[in-house]
């Protein structure tokens, strides 16, 4: 018997989950959901042991990725950016001066690197202590 279809929803926290899982297997620890200072909201955010941050802005389906317009908004809040993505997912629209990931529920794989565009210090350090207080507050449940 075949199983299911996942929904979109579904679809969605699987993606999360591998690109998560993903990152975790290079050192990144990451925080979902997080609350951008131009009211925006990444994904996926990561930090590198070296303090690097990554954003993975992940999409379940084409219908996701072609109503959004606002990615470019991300870019300016990390030092690598990467499109996260189903193994359906039409690969080539993704837009070659990002990081491309494709995952499912269990892990993924970096297909491309994201070209590094360093952070300004403010900048870094103000993402950096949002990262922080963000995953600290979901520790306590606050």
């Amino acid at each position: 018997m075949d199983a299911l279809p996942l929904s979109r929803p579904d679809t969605t926290l699987a993606l999360a989950r591998g690109v998560t899982r993903l990152l975790a297997d290079h050192g990144l620890a990451s925080v979902l959901e997080v609350p951008l200072a131009n009211g925006r909201r990444a994904d996926v955010m990561a930090l590198t042991a070296h303090g690097e941050i990554w954003i993975v802005e992940t999409k379940s389906c084409l219908a996701d990725f072609a109503v959004d317009a606002k990615w470019p908004d991300y870019v300016e809040y990390c030092d690598r950016f990467f499109f996260g993505v189903t193994e359906e997912f039409p690969r080539e629209l993704i837009p070659d001066d990002v990081g491309l990931i494709v995952a499912d529920g269990f892990g993924g794989a970096i297909l491309r690197e994201s070209p590094a565009r360093p952070l300004a210090a403010a900048r870094r350090k103000a993402v950096t202590l949002l990262f922080a207080r963000l995953a600290a507050a979901r520790l306590t449940n606050l």
